[in-house]
């Protein structure tokens, strides 16, 4: 299994469009960025890109980083 982290800024100016309307839209896009990124891995490993917005930036996790935490709680990793 893989993981990339990552903890975007909520309030930085390339977020703060979709973030002003969508909770989470940061660390969503960071998310997207990462699937991107290592795509090659899809095929070799499980790969989950955690990431959760700075808690000083309030600290929403994106959708993957909470599916994650969510089975690897239930040892479903």
């Amino acid at each position: 299994m893989a993981r990339d982290v990552t903890v975007p800024d909520t309030y930085a100016e390339s977020h703060i469009g979709d973030t002003a309307t969508e909770a989470g839209a940061a660390a969503n896009q960071a998310a997207a960025n990462k699937i991107a990124k290592y795509d090659e891995l899809a095929s070799t490993h499980i790969f989950y890109p955690v990431a959760i917005s700075g808690a000083d930036s309030m600290g929403h996790g994106g959708a993957r980083a909470l599916h994650f935490y969510k089975r690897l709680g239930t040892g479903a990793l």
